[in-house]
């Protein structure tokens, strides 16, 4: 009897280490609330970057916690490497793709994705002293970019690109803004709203292009098949744009309300 007993035990004991993993997956529980896991690119200024205090922070990321809010769930980031993303998303390792995710008919193709939320455009950026002053100035010239991003899909889309002297690809803007200030390459292609964000930082040290490459708009990246998530946070983002939340949190990071309605 006694050995029926400790069986049983053993059993109850095995089934609950069970249950608790499978707490653990990306839509699990904390404090009784569904948990939401976005994939974030921890070095995308201002959308999404860690502070001085290596907090996550920025517009994405407050914007994210708002709506979270609204749905009711709380909220866990988790940096990824943006070049795998969508590999992430649909692996189930994360719920939501949100950190100024650019909105392509490539990408339509492997996610669900929100109404646009902000504009965004992909511009030249340079040092102030340099003689490129228009696309065409790019002739002969070492780009640098982000790689996999829509920046790269903006260059490849324009002419001048096959007039490129090379085209080198970094892991985040950070280390291609970095290998411009030290001469490594002549100009960046990169996010209007990350650039202007660093030369607020910087100032006098870069200069961008009058003419853009691609104007852009931004969206958050959901899982296909998932649309019962979609709708659940097109519904909250809808609802901060009634209640003013997401006015509140445009103005905060960019001086004025770019969040589209």
């Amino acid at each position: 009897m006694k050995k029926y007993m400790t069986l049983i035990i053993i059993s109850i004991a095995a089934l609950l280490v069970v249950t608790g993993c499978g707490n653990s997956k990306s839509n699990g529980k904390s404090g009784g609330k569904d948990v939401l896991v976005i994939g974030v690119d921890d070095k995308f200024a201002p959308m999404g970057f860690r502070d001085e205090n290596n907090e996550l922070t920025g517009f994405d990321i407050e914007y994210a916690k708002a709506a979270a809010e609204h749905m009711g769930m709380e909220v866990k980031f988790q940096p990824i490497d943006w070049k795998t993303k969508e590999t992430e998303l649909s692996s189930g390792r994360i719920d939501l793709i949100w950190n100024g995710y650019t909105i392509t008919d490539e990408r339509k193709g492997k996610v669900l994705f929100t109404k646009p939320y902000l504009k965004n455009a992909q511009v030249v950026a340079t040092l102030t002293n340099s003689d490129i002053a228009q696309l065409k100035d790019l002739s002969g010239k070492k780009v640098g970019l982000q790689a996999l991003s829509s920046a790269a899909d903006a260059l490849n889309a324009n002419p001048i690109q096959s007039e490129i002297k090379s085209v080198s690809e970094y892991a985040d803007n950070v280390l291609a803004l970095s290998d411009l200030k030290s001469g490594r390459v002549d100009a960046v292609v990169i996010d209007e709203v990350v650039i202007d964000y660093y030369m607020s930082k910087d100032e006098g040290a870069f200069k961008v292009l009058d003419e853009s490459l691609a104007p852009e708009e931004y969206g958050v990246g959901v899982k296909k098949g998932n649309d019962e998530l979609l709708n659940k946070l097109q519904d909250a983002l809808d609802k901060m744009n009634e209640d003013g939340t997401a006015a509140e949190i445009s103005t905060k990071w960019f001086g004025e309300d770019k969040v589209l309605k």
